[in-house]
């Protein structure tokens, strides 16, 4: 039977209520809530009662025939009801969308389980693609070249690329080369960039899972790499030995100041789930890269999505 998803969000709380077209059978199993529930404020207590209130009623209203009945209309006017006033209690405070899974996933023998990113947020600038959010399929990306005098250099997001192009030149009058080794990567790239890893650790003697999991902690797999969305440049070098040199120095001191972030840090590996990566970085705005350097977080951490 097909299923509508209503999503509830309730101050910090996100509830997807799953019910049938008709609204005529619900399953508390379909409740899904957030991390965000740890951010649940006082005002949104008597709200939270009114779901749970919803949801109990519905547990004894399982009609038995196709026809909805009276009992259906008024649970479905009742998850409207609550929708609206918590919408509208919340109009100052941040939302979250509906969390949306992929199913028969490839790798989730691995223990991977994404669900889709949130590709329609209002500021582009913090996508967050990770081992936990896919990019969706058919993603396009229109890019620019990362240089402006070089149409050749590897191309970045063409909102990205202007503000490459100003720190590449900024660091040149330093004396500082950034060279772009690797911006915008295909889906299919990564795919078979991925799937190599992975062979080459089973070649080793590791078991299949074993060798997955090792895999996606250098190379994500396809769609959940930030170069699969043009928003991150391998700068110089892919070899940690690169935080030794005056060009790590100089963005590592700088590149705030551009909107980019050393996006893999090597004190947040925990967090990011990928090793140590001096050569990566991330545009996501002047504003964001200077709190995130003051700060001291990783993207994860900046924008309150960490999954243990």
């Amino acid at each position: 039977m097909k299923k509508i998803f209503i999503p509830i969000v309730v101050a910090g709380l996100t509830v997807a209520v799953v019910c049938s077209a008709c609204a005529r059978k619900f399953d508390t199993e379909d409740i899904k809530i957030t991390s965000a529930v740890a951010q649940t404020v006082t005002e949104s207590e008597n709200l939270t009662e009114e779901t749970a209130t919803v949801v109990s009623e519905t547990e004894s209203e399982v009609p038995t025939d196709e026809v909805t009945t009276e009992k259906e209309t008024s649970f479905a006017d009742k998850i409207a009801s609550v929708f609206e006033k918590t919408t509208q209690a919340l109009t100052d405070a941040p939302t979250t969308a509906p969390v949306i899974y992929i199913e028969d996933y490839e790798y989730a023998y691995a223990g991977f389980q994404p669900a889709y990113a949130n590709i329609d947020i209002d500021d582009w600038k913090m996508l967050l693609v990770n081992r936990d959010y896919i990019l969706p399929d058919g993603y396009e990306v229109e890019l620019a070249p990362s240089i402006t005098d070089d149409p050749d250099s590897m191309k970045l997001d063409y909102r990205v690329a202007p503000h490459y192009n100003e720190m590449y030149l900024a660091a040149l009058e330093d004396g500082i080369e950034l060279t772009p080794v690797s911006g915008y990567r295909s889906v299919e790239r990564q795919e078979r960039n991925f799937k190599n890893k992975i062979q080459k650790y089973i070649d080793e003697g590791y078991s299949k899972t074993e060798a997955t999991q090792m895999a996606a902690t250098i190379i994500l797999p396809p769609g959940t790499s930030e170069h699969n969305a043009g928003l991150a440049m391998d700068i110089c070098s892919l070899y940690q030995s690169f935080e030794n040199t005056d060009e790590f120095a100089w963005l590592s001191e700088n590149a705030a100041d551009y909107g980019f972030i050393l996006r893999y840090p090597e004190d947040k590996q925990d967090i990011t789930k990928i090793i140590y990566e001096p050569w990566h970085w991330r545009y996501v705005g002047i504003e964001a890269a200077k709190e995130m350097k003051a700060s001291g977080q990783c993207f994860e951490e900046y924008l309150g999505v960490v999954n243990n």
